[in-house]
């Protein structure tokens, strides 16, 4: 089964080596058909520090890190 994918920018850096990232999206209101937007927060693991606040950056699946992270920053060059 391939690991989920998601593109967000990152809103904290303040623990070591995890990054929190907001992936946001939008649906379509089932009554009013207007699209709205959702966010949600994600903490990614950061092995380098690498990421600064405001950077966009892709996270990827993976095993289970510690009790809230189970996401790893995808590095792209």
């Amino acid at each position: 089964m391939p690991r989920r994918v998601l593109q967000g920018t990152v809103v904290s850096t303040k623990n070591d080596k995890t990054v929190v990232v907001r992936v946001e999206r939008q649906v379509m209101h089932p009554l009013y058909k207007k699209y709205v937007r959702k966010s949600k927060k994600f903490h990614a693991h950061d092995e380098e520090n690498r990421f600064k606040t405001g950077d966009v950056v892709r996270i990827r699946e993976c095993r289970p890190i510690s009790k809230l992270k189970s996401w790893e920053v995808v590095v792209e060059e």
